[in-house]
């Protein structure tokens, strides 16, 4: 079906006829903050107990704008006869934002989840040098950063959190199972001693000799043996 001439130009004034029917808000900022989306890509905070000093993020910085530098420990053997590891240890983690432009890939390329968007953007400075945030500052705009969204009801269970689930129910069961034995072995040893006790206290009565009378030498009416 062809077009229908200045179809195209009606549709646009349809736009243009909505917007203007529709109220003017202005928000009085800096007095009250602006409404940011969640996705807001406002500052990088940094998560240093989850940076392994891979240096992903910075050889992958477009802008060369992330300086890393560490040094190497040497961690001792978790058990005697074993062998002892190095790991990095970070000295120095920093971003310059005169440069930085904002572009994501750190943090998509950060394979332990170490870096985070979050929304704050008010940290202009008057000398371009504040601009680069040391890892003191990077941490400090980590408690900036909102929650994440709540997954989908429909959506799979991640398997970490099944098998920590699983595992939590297997002991539970166990735990349950262990108690529910105690308890049965507490009631069996309490019947034992009820009964113990009961045969202890029911002793059988002693036979007692049927009781005769005995004449006394001294009573004067009693005959002696032998005569009536």
């Amino acid at each position: 079906m062809a077009p229908i001439p200045g179809s195209g130009l009606a549709k646009g004034l349809a736009v243009t006829l909505r917007t203007m029917t529709k109220k003017t808000v202005t928000e009085q900022y800096p007095d009250t903050q602006p409404d940011l989306p969640p996705r807001t890509r406002g500052v990088i905070g940094l998560f240093e107990e989850n940076c392994t000093v891979c240096m992903l993020c910075a050889r992958e910085c477009p802008d060369w704008c992330i300086y890393i530098d560490s040094h190497k420990e040497t961690v001792p053997a978790a058990a005697p006869g074993g062998r002892e590891r190095s790991r990095n240890v970070l000295d120095r983690f920093a971003i310059d934002f005169s440069l930085c432009m904002y572009c994501g890939i750190c943090i998509e390329v950060c394979p332990f989840d170490a870096l985070f968007w979050s929304p704050e953007f008010e940290y202009a400075e008057t000398d371009i040098h504040e601009l680069t945030h040391e890892r003191d500052k990077l941490r400090e705009w980590m408690w900036t950063v909102p929650a994440p969204p709540a997954l989908d009801p429909g959506a799979e269970e991640p398997k970490e959190i099944a098998t920590a689930r699983k595992t939590a129910e297997k002991l539970a069961a166990t735990q349950a199972a262990q108690a529910a034995q105690a308890a049965q072995a507490a009631q069996a040893g309490h019947a034992a001693q009820a009964a113990e006790a009961a045969e202890t206290t029911q002793t059988p009565e002693a036979a007692t000799p049927a009781e005769t009378t005995q004449p006394d030498p001294a009573d004067p009416t009693e005959p002696p043996e032998g005569q009536s």
